[in-house]
């Protein structure tokens, strides 16, 4: 008998139902191994005594081989995640409060367990009778994982030992041959053991117990542990400058010369546990932390439970880091600030601080103060990976700056030994700590991407400042994709719908390969249209529970580049099985309309089934199908067919009060060689893309009703919040600087305002009103039906009660969830727990919200990557439009290309300037001219594209002077830097 069982716990939990008693029982093994192949004691359990979940992928060898503890782990994963870090152990007391303490750093350590070349391996001392210890009388928890990381460290020293007592003449022979291959190795480890006092005999193992924590180590080495501090282990053991770059530095080196320059005095952070009574007492409030884009002067939180947003000018945010959780006290109405209202330079944290002269003061008498608070304490940090590249320093200097890309993170200083190496080059840094004796945090290298200013360099920069997963898919997720050749077996054929022989067809833009949705459409006998939305039944290939959807969860959502794409799911199953190419058999989840050929729905039903599309075609393709007379083809008259039924469907959504905005967004051509942009327009858009959006808006809406009906409290669902008046003042105000008046009480109104809203000495105020009418709106959000009352369904840009995503599982996560839920409404599926419990389902829309969110991001990112490099070879002049007025400049958008920013002055000019908030205007004085400029007005303008002190390629719109002058008052408020 390998196993017997400890002990039975019984404790008391509460619960919905009252207070239950749970009982567990902990068995404890004698069969756990060691995980060395060499080791013949273990070596006949090793491929089945051990569950498969705590299996490493490779044994363990001779050498070096690591036992860090929690902190280590917690705090040191980019050390660990050098590829020369290898041959460790991670005892099962480690993972399980990793688990419990960050999730994040959980799922990194699990996937190093998973990579073959790592050799980690997973030791499950706490159910192995030798290494199993249980807590002493008064001895917190935290002290006994300690104390057991410690007892499974001097077991494991004491077996290596027995390993090689135990080997014979042939199996030492060969042991120490390994160490004459490696002899200035051991002689460094043998030196390091010596110097601790540990003794080791000389097997060609060495055990070495990692931690940071002076009480451990001393603990560790007093019961005769080979014990390190990170850095020591590094210093002793590596030679790679770029191994001990990565080091975190929990505590800073530090250097008279820099602590100097940098010396700062920050009031403490309260403890956590009384910031947390606080904020329940309602004494502070609790939200997110963000730096304003344009200035860094200032920032603000969405607290819980406050219409608006707090202001927390700079020398209030007491090293609150951007995406921070923080806890704020709101000042007195008395002390409350008025934002600044100023673009700065985009190179503005490259100044010293104090540099930027303050004019809060010399704002308009009609300006009004914002509730203001500061920052107290901080909740939960939101640090990640930051790139960017080192200030300017000397070859020799350890002690850098690391310049972030991202203007709203504050400069970071570390310790480098490769500073020379890194000049020129686009590394990755993470923030370590942000003391309160410094006026900026520590933090440490983690690796470079390559030369800066490159394509390729800057495309994966791009995707880590917005936490894209872009790593190539596991074995373990490539391991559940479907073998081929994929065929339909009778037994599919048997359990859907078979519609391989309808005229089904797809239109979507040109290049497309992962084609979620295709449309059919025939004539019924009594003279009504059955139409049917065919989406890919991602669903049958993506299973709950497999690493593909944990993979496909994490990711969310596809992101779009402008010269590639990062899939959700692997290519086998985006570009191909799940993609509904034309002439190929798929699954496919059909929703099917009967409805009147004046769009009025007599019914609808979902079902999955079989589909074989005729046709794959551009939206360019069916376009000129409908407008070609001669075509008389039945896929064609279907096709005219399907956009007459939409017309009518988007004239009712309008009617109803739904919102038809605009956005420029701009397409390029990529040469195939260099990957450069040599073409760059702005999309245009046909009859046939308003045809699939009709079609596909149907199908959500008729999805969303069908699940909150199936499932009322765990449907997921789509909501876009009303915008409060006070987002639409500025625009109204702009609106009547030509005689426009908005109405925005309702999304109808709206609707009515911008439909007749016109200038005859503007033909171009529509769109224009159109796209800053966007921008007042609130973000569209994932919800849970649960979680949200049904009044607060409504979508407001869609004027649709309830609403939801369908029609894109192929590249959206969400879309998959709907697709479980309907298959499990008609019967075609069955449920499993997570998704129906109703509190994972609110924390899965949350992450997606943000996934979708950073997808964006990212997207807009790249666009205008290419567009500075498209713009640095061919300068040009054109006409643009102001979009917006600040105390120092105006923003302008060139319709022609898309592009939107700040309004630079010629090379040399520093105009003066008179800002007037009511209009909103802002007069410009220069050369002899006085300009006056208010929303809506136009403006010539030259495009150019300048080199950053971070080699980045950054693209400014020069004001081309006009000789027409306009009387304007002057101003002694500051212009931005050109």
């Amino acid at each position: 008998n390998t196993a017997r069982m400890l002990r039975s716990k019984a404790f008391a939990v509460k619960t919905r139902r009252g207070v239950a008693t749970v009982a567990r029982e902990h068995y404890l093994r004698t069969d756990v191994v060691c995980g060395f192949a060499s080791c013949s004691q273990c070596s006949r359990l090793l491929a089945t005594s051990q569950e498969a979940e705590e299996k490493t992928s490779a044994p363990l060898t001779a050498g070096n081989v690591l036992v860090p503890d929690t902190n280590v782990v917690l705090h040191q994963l980019d050390f660990l995640e050098h590829p020369s870090i290898c041959n460790v152990v991670i005892l099962t007391t480690v993972l399980e409060e990793v688990k419990h303490r960050n999730l994040a750093a959980y799922n990194k350590l699990r996937a190093m367990i998973s990579d073959p070349k790592k050799k980690f391996f997973v030791f499950v001392n706490e159910h192995f009778k030798d290494t199993y210890i249980e807590g002493k009388e008064g001895e917190s928890p935290n002290d006994r994982n300690d104390r057991a990381i410690r007892v499974a460290a001097k077991w494991y020293c004491d077996h290596v030992k027995a390993m090689g007592a135990a080997r014979g003449p042939q199996e030492k022979d060969a042991a120490e041959d390994d160490d004459d291959d490696d002899e200035q190795e051991a002689a460094a480890a043998t030196e390091a053991m010596a110097v601790d006092g540990a003794e080791s005999k000389d097997i060609g193992v060495s055990i070495l117990l990692l931690t940071n924590d002076e009480a451990s180590l001393a603990a560790a080495r007093d019961i005769g542990i080979p014990t390190y501090r990170v850095a020591d282990y590094v210093r002793l053991f590596c030679a790679d400058p770029a191994l001990a770059d990565r080091v975190a530095m929990l505590t800073f080196q530090t250097d008279p010369a820099t602590d100097a320059q940098y010396a700062a005095a920050h009031t403490p952070h309260l403890p956590l546990p009384e910031l947390q009574r606080a904020v329940k007492q309602g004494r502070l409030v609790q939200g997110v932390f963000h730096t304003s884009r344009e200035t860094l002067r200032e920032g603000y939180v969405f607290a819980r439970g406050r219409p608006e947003s707090v202001l927390v000018p700079a020398d209030l945010m007491n090293r609150a880091v951007d995406g921070d959780v923080v806890a704020l006290e709101l000042l007195p109405e008395a002390e409350w600030r008025i934002p600044t209202d100023i673009v700065e330079n985009e190179e503005a944290h490259t100044e010293a601080p104090g540099d930027a002269e303050d004019v809060s003061e010399r704002v308009a008498a009609t300006a009004t103060a914002r509730c203001t608070g500061r920052v107290v304490g901080i909740v939960r940090r939101a640090w990640r990976p930051y790139c960017g590249m080192l200030a300017a320093c000397a070859p020799e200097d350890k002690h850098v700056i690391f310049l972030p890309y991202d203007r709203r993170v504050p400069r970071i200083r570390i310790v480098t030994q490769q500073a020379a190496a890194l000049k020129g080059m686009c590394i990755v840094v993470a923030i370590d700590a942000w003391p309160e004796t410094s006026s900026l945090p520590v933090g440490h290298y983690v690796r470079t991407l390559g030369k800066a200013g490159e394509v390729p360099t800057e495309t994966e920069a791009v995707l880590i400042e917005h936490d894209v997963p872009y790593e190539p898919f596991s074995a373990a997720v490539r391991a559940d994709l479907p073998t081929l050749p994929w065929v339909i077996t009778p037994a599919d054929v048997a359990v859907r719908k078979d519609l391989r022989h309808y005229n089904i067809c797809s239109i979507d833009p040109p290049g497309c390969t992962d084609i979620d949705d295709a449309l059919h459409l025939h004539v019924l006998p009594n003279g009504n249209y059955e139409v049917g939305v065919h989406i890919a039944d991602v669903s049958h290939f993506i299973r709950p529970g497999t690493a593909l959807d944990a993979e496909a969860s994490k990711r969310g959502t596809t992101v779009y580049l402008s010269n590639r794409r990062i899939d959700m799911v692997p290519e086998l199953l985006s570009s191909n099985l799940c993609s509904l190419i034309g002439q190929q058999e798929r699954f496919a989840f059909s929703a099917i309309w009967e409805m009147t050929p004046n769009a009025d729905i007599v019914s609808v039903y979902f079902t999955k089934s079989i589909i074989k599309s005729k046709a794959a075609m551009t939206y360019g393709e069916a376009q000129l199908r409908i407008d070609d007379p001669s075509d008389r083809s039945e896929l064609t008259e279907s096709i005219r067919k399907l956009n007459a039924v939409a017309k009518i469907l988007k004239h009712r959504r309008l009617m109803q009060g739904a919102l038809f905005l605009a956005s420029a967004e701009v397409r390029f051509s990529i040469e195939s060689e260099t990957h450069d942009p040599i073409d760059i327009e702005v999309k245009q858009l046909k009859d046939t893309n308003s045809l699939v959006e009709e079609f596909m808006l149907l199908a959500n809406v008729a999805s969303a009703e069908h699940i909150l009906r199936a499932f009322p409290q765990c449907a997921m669902l789509r909501r876009h919040p009303a915008p409060p008046p006070s987002n639409f003042e500025g625009l109204i105000r702009a609106a009547r600087n030509y005689d426009i008046e908005l109405d925005t009480s309702t999304s109808r109104a709206l609707a009515v305002s911008l439909d007749s809203a016109t200038s005859p000495q503007h033909p171009y105020i529509n769109t224009l009103l159109r796209i800053l009418a966007t921008r007042c709106m609130y973000q569209a959000v994932y919800f849970s039906s649960g979680s949200v009352r049904e009044s607060e369904f409504f979508h407001y840009g869609l004027a649709a009660p309830i609403y939801t995503h369908f029609t894109s599982p192929i590249r959206r996560y969400p879309d998959i969830i709907v697709h479980r839920l309907l298959a499990a409404s008609i019967g075609a599926d069955s449920t499993y727990p997570e998704l129906l419990n109703k509190e994972k389902a609110t924390s899965m829309c949350d992450r997606l919200n943000r996934r979708s969110r950073m997808a964006q991001h990212a997207s807009r990112a790249s666009t205008d990557l290419h567009t500075a490099l498209f713009f640095s070879k061919r300068p040009e002049e054109c006409e643009a439009y102001v979009v917006g007025i600040r105390k120092n400049t105006v923003n302008v958008l060139v319709p022609r290309y898309g592009l939107e920013g700040p309004l630079c002055w010629p090379e040399g000019v520093r105009p003066r300037l008179a800002y007037d908030p009511t209009i909103p205007s802002l007069g410009v004085t220069f050369g002899g001219q006085s300009l006056l400029y208010r929303v809506f007005d136009p403006v010539r303008i030259r495009i150019v594209v300048e080199l950053s002190s971070l080699q980045q390629r950054t693209l400014k719109m020069v004001l081309i002077p006009s000789t027409e002058a306009v009387p304007a008052a002057e101003s002694s408020a500051p212009a931005p830097a050109a």
